[in-house]
């Protein structure tokens, strides 16, 4: 039995409303949730700011205690309204809850808790719980499934870029040298890598001509390189799109509930065959 199996009662209604999102209730609750997590995440931001925070500092202090009073009265329902209360609160999304609650509760004891925003901004990571309830899961699980199957790929060309860094990165080193900023092979590594991604910081610059035609052509390489990972997902992804069973974003005929599992044989609800014809 899942974690997220509802209790008989009182209980079986509420976890109706948290867990479910095929009734008027539960999407309600989704929506609130959304624009409250939101909404935390826009106080946090403005805080940083010293500007609006001297100006608005007791307006965000009360809105961040009416958010995080909100969110511990959510997160002790979800824990009464599931027959296994330990799989949830160890689960990843128990964990992320739990994190993003307990901040404003420490700032009380913790004078310096600047640090803790950090933890409130983990709150943005809860909008995936509300997305994955929704139709999203099965575009999400088709990329999740995209990038593990391409995932050997994927480290064979970033090891055969880092090994082109390092080799163009020493011819760099050997042809500009500590006179013109490349003090040392790693840095000239740095350089190169940095100049590969397109990134260009500009901390580090070649002044010899021969030089500078070396980092044009690690610069057009660079353009090269970004499409080829970005192609390796891609089929993998079209090549898993057509793998998938065909009732990705419908709903079970039985009972109308989402279909959040795009390869699923029954609903998740009331065990209804789902039609793969």
């Amino acid at each position: 039995m899942s974690s997220t199996t509802a209790r008989p009662g009182w209980r079986a209604k509420i976890h109706e409303v948290i867990y479910g999102t095929h009734t008027p209730a539960g999407k309600l609750f989704d929506v609130i949730l959304l624009i409250a997590i939101v909404y935390s995440i826009i106080i946090v931001m403005l805080e940083s700011v010293k500007s609006f925070d001297n100006q608005y500092h007791d307006f965000f202090n009360i809105s961040e205690w009416i958010i995080t009073i909100l969110f511990t009265i959510e997160y002790i329902l979800r824990v009464i309204c599931v027959t296994k209360p330990k799989n949830y609160i160890l689960s990843f999304y128990g964990i992320v809850d739990l994190l993003s609650t307990i901040p404003k509760y420490l700032a009380l004891f913790i004078m310096e808790s600047q640090f803790l925003t950090v933890f409130r901004a983990l709150r943005l990571l809860r909008v995936f719980r509300i997305l994955k309830l929704i139709r999203f899961v099965g575009e999400a699980n088709n990329l999740t499934r995209a990038l593990k199957q391409s995932r050997s790929k994927i480290f064979i060309f970033i090891f055969f870029v880092f090994i082109i860094s390092i080799i163009l990165g020493t011819i760099m080193y050997l042809i500009e040298g500590p006179d013109n900023g490349f003090k040392s092979i790693p840095q000239s590594i740095y350089w190169c890598i940095v100049t590969l991604t397109t990134v260009g910081f500009g901390d580090i610059t070649p002044q010899t001509a021969l030089g500078q035609m070396l980092a044009t052509l690690i610069m057009i390489i660079g353009y090269g390189i970004i499409a080829v990972p970005t192609g390796i997902i891609s089929a993998e992804y079209v090549s898993s799109n057509k793998s998938i069973a065909p009732n990705h974003g419908e709903a079970c005929k039985s009972c109308g509930t989402d279909i959040i599992i795009s390869d699923s044989n029954y609903c998740r609800k009331c065990g209804e065959k789902l039609s793969n014809d």
